[in-house]
């Protein structure tokens, strides 16, 4: 059985957020434009967000995999 193509926006914002998560710079977003990069970025400032609010690295981590599909 042929495994789906992955989702590129739910990919692009999985990135973003583990970006955010590392405390990279918005400004290393690999995409130039487009839905991508929107997606990208709205990852990272979810991230930085949920650090800013009091998540751990652990609880990120966690929410992640529970956004990321399986």
């Amino acid at each position: 059985m042929k495994r789906q193509k992955r989702n590129q926006t739910a990919r692009a914002f999985g990135k973003g957020y583990q970006a955010g998560i590392a405390g990279r710079s918005r400004s290393l977003c690999p995409h130039e434009s487009g839905t991508a990069r929107q997606e990208w970025l709205s990852g990272w400032r979810e991230a930085r967000t949920d650090q800013w609010d009091g998540y751990n690295m652990a609880a990120q981590v966690q929410k992640l995999n529970n956004l990321s599909p399986h």
